[in-house]
């Protein structure tokens, strides 16, 4: 299915808490956390506290919404380390069932041209910023092959 025959527009908005049945969906699923930096939900009491902890009060925590329900997410990190403030990461978690059908295209799409458009206030405080990043797993050919679409290079690290 390509990005023009999705039932609904891919958008991108905040997270709220109604949005947990959503979320546990993908985040409790071992095939997609599988390449993530963090392991697989398996409470969603845990994962309620990390959303109300950690992802609703990140304006850089977006969800990925088709048909008015969230279906990933896209992210976009300044690292904390010093020396590594010169670029943004960028990375998404889609739900198993849409891979493939142009989710996560139109997904970071949006999201790269969130960041293009960034207003002069947002950028004062990237200031210094010389790249956007996405850390993907040196077997995962498919994410990779997605990334060089995008224009990013690909290297091993």
């Amino acid at each position: 299915m390509a990005e023009a025959e999705l039932p609904a527009p891919v958008s991108l908005r905040r997270f709220d808490l109604s949005d947990l049945d959503g979320f546990w969906i993908w985040a409790s699923d071992e095939r997609v956390t599988t390449s993530c930096s963090w392991e697989v939900y398996k409470n969603k009491d845990d994962l309620c506290r990390y959303m109300a902890e950690s992802v609703l009060p990140n304006p850089c925590f977006l969800a990925i919404i088709v048909g008015g329900r969230p279906l990933g997410v896209v992210s976009l990190t300044i690292p904390e380390a010093a020396n590594d403030r010169c670029h943004v990461e960028l990375g998404y978690v889609l739900e198993r069932e849409w891979w493939g059908k142009g989710v996560a295209t139109a997904a970071v799409r949006l999201a790269t041209e969130a960041v293009r458009l960034a207003t002069e206030a947002a950028m004062a405080e990237m200031q210094g910023l010389e790249r956007v990043e996405a850390l993907v797993e040196i077997g995962n050919k498919a994410l990779r092959g997605f990334w060089r679409r995008w224009g990013f290079r690909v290297r091993d690290c």
